[in-house]
């Protein structure tokens, strides 16, 4: 068994319903190379009265290859693999399932049955009545038998919430829990780092996080005896590198209109302040309909893409914003550029573009760490929301804000810097004709509090003051509850 690093919480709810004593149907789904696979795997250790991985749709244009039969015969392989005999594969889902139920009633009934089909929207493509047949055999007999842990996976969150979580047919409630494994959090890499015996301080593993997100799948890429830079070339610059076609095989493997959904995310990449579904529409072309809002669904709870809402806007008015670290990284210095030097990014650490990557990326890093921030700010017990906030006449904007139940709004800064951050005289007269405007426009009655949040920590000086608290970028590598 391979060390499980981090998944805590979902660790100890995978063990509860182990031992629930009742038949239970788990969903575990999030974003592809997030380790969902690994986690199940690897936390039953092989405990599987049925362990299946749908085949990848890839090859479903090739001529001849009719994707459905060869999903069954897999399916088939996988229930000979574990004990069953039968001579002929099954003539469709309904049929498989039922030789899965004989296969599982064959098996000893004191022992928990853990049933695990993984990758299961692949086989439901082109599968129109796959679903009904997985609706049956957990209607007609999985939810009878109270020894059966049914455990289903799948990277395509959409399908996933469409047809197992949110479906309206016999599926509707059927799931007794689910799981949305997110990327690893700056606590869960340092640990991973810790494992793999990579030797990179708080500074550098923020900047990992800025190229790779907590994605376990990329950071095994990462070699021991490199420098973070010089792995980045390694994967990202060289012609060989591991990573340096990701992008493309990453959405088409989830996305059956692949080439759509990578549109929307380089038009999100280039507007760094997010696009209304309209605004969307307009750039990209696609038709502004049902179908761009189910996109933009889909992308949002594959975690890629957040939504939300401006502070005092309206609700109606929705925007969109690409926050996936790997999709950012790559579409700023990868996409598009055959040209670039194997050793680009050990030979531009120091220059300007790079530096202004850092101190947007670093705000990016800030938001998917809301709750360390609010720990370390010593409110995380007050009930509160954080949105940005921008002037309607665009003279001021605030990337992070939050509106606390306690009659307090707390106006966050991020600032990246290889060294303690000193407040400015410019910076200072920012800082105050960003709250005056805040306070003008939205008539803010609350008391208004500014917060650093920074690498180093904050130089005292005569500007510092305007700051009612700073935290060093530790305060993001804290471990949850």
């Amino acid at each position: 068994m391979q060390q499980i690093i981090g998944r805590q919480k979902e660790r100890e709810e995978l063990v509860r319903l182990y031992h629930s004593g009742r038949p239970e149907f788990v969903v575990v789904y999030g974003r592809r190379r997030v380790g969902k696979t690994f986690l199940i795997r690897e936390h039953f250790e092989g405990r599987f009265a049925f362990y299946h991985t749908g085949l990848s749709p890839a090859e479903k244009d090739t001529e001849g290859f009719d994707l459905k039969r060869e999903q069954l015969r897999s399916f088939c392989t996988s229930l000979q693999q574990y004990g069953g005999e039968w001579d002929t594969y099954p003539a469709d889902w309904f049929d498989a399932f039922d030789c899965l139920k004989d296969l599982l009633e064959m098996q000893s009934s004191n022992e928990r049955l853990v049933v695990f089909i993984d990758e299961l929207p692949w086989m439901g493509l082109e599968s129109p009545g796959f679903v009904t047949a997985l609706e049956h055999f957990w209607n007609n007999w999985g939810a009878a038998c109270a020894n059966l842990m049914l455990i289903v996976c799948g990277s395509a969150a959409s399908w996933m919430s469409d047809n197992i979580l949110n479906s309206t047919g016999g599926l509707y409630g059927r799931a007794t829990f689910d799981i949305h494994l997110e990327p690893f959090s700056l606590w869960e890499c340092e640990q991973f780092f810790q494992s793999r015996n990579i030797s990179m301080d708080r500074y550098d593993q923020i900047q990992s996080y800025m190229a790779f997100g907590g994605i376990p799948y990329y950071l095994n890429y990462l070699q021991p005896n490199r420098s973070l830079a010089q792995n980045i070339d390694s994967l990202f610059f060289s012609k060989s590198g591991k990573l340096r076609k990701e992008f493309s095989k990453l959405y088409k493997s989830l996305f059956a209109d692949s080439d759509k959904y990578m549109q929307i995310v380089r038009t999100l990449a280039a507007k760094r302040d997010g696009l209304t579904r309209k605004e969307i529409a307009e750039k990209t072309g696609i038709a502004y309909n049902g179908r761009l809002t189910k996109m933009l669904k889909t992308l949002v709870l594959s975690d890629f893409v957040v939504s939300y809402i401006y502070y005092g806007g309206s609700a109606k008015e929705v925007y969109y914003k690409l926050t996936d670290s790997f999709s950012l990284f790559y579409l700023k210095f990868v996409d598009n550029q055959p040209n670039v030097r194997e050793n680009f990014w050990t030979t531009n650490l120091r220059t300007p573009q790079l530096n202004t990557w850092r101190g947007l990326a670093f705000e990016d890093v800030c938001m998917t760490h809301i709750r360390q921030i609010k720990k370390a700010l010593g409110f995380s017990a007050v009930e509160s929301t954080s949105s940005p906030w921008r002037s309607k006449e665009g003279k001021a904007q605030i990337d992070l804000l939050f509106d606390r139940a306690d009659r307090v709004v707390c106006v966050c800064e991020m600032k990246f810097s290889s060294s303690e951050f000193s407040v400015d005289k410019e910076y200072d007269a920012e800082l105050r004709r960003k709250v005056d405007r805040f306070a003008e426009e939205t008539r803010c009655r609350k008391s208004i509090q500014l917060a650093l949040v920074t690498t180093y920590g904050l130089t005292r000086n005569s500007y510092s003051g305007q700051f009612h608290s700073a935290i060093t970028m530790d305060a993001l590598f804290e471990k949850e509850a």
